[in-house]
């Protein structure tokens, strides 16, 4: 049963948070769909007007993909296969 994992995708999310004041922790399922993968994490949901919103949070090795497709990138060769 070790299958690699390479995206996780969800149509809720369960969050858990511990108040600071009392200690206490609470948990709330909360509609929002959830994708990642090994460049990114994304949160998707409705605004308060009913239109889509979105929160992207990169990883390190997302940021430096970015990079290099914008041309912006350190001037390496990560695969080793480039001259």
């Amino acid at each position: 049963m070790d299958e690699k994992v390479f995206e996780i995708s969800s149509k809720s999310v369960t969050m858990e948070v511990k108040d600071d004041r009392t200690g206490r922790v609470f948990r709330r399922e909360l509609p929002l769909d959830y994708y990642e993968n090994a460049n990114f994490l994304r949160l998707r949901g409705e605004n308060l007007d009913g239109s889509m919103s979105e929160l992207v949070f990169f990883s390190a090795r997302g940021l430096e993909r970015g990079r290099d497709l914008t041309g912006r990138g350190a001037e390496h060769d990560g695969c080793g296969e480039h001259k």
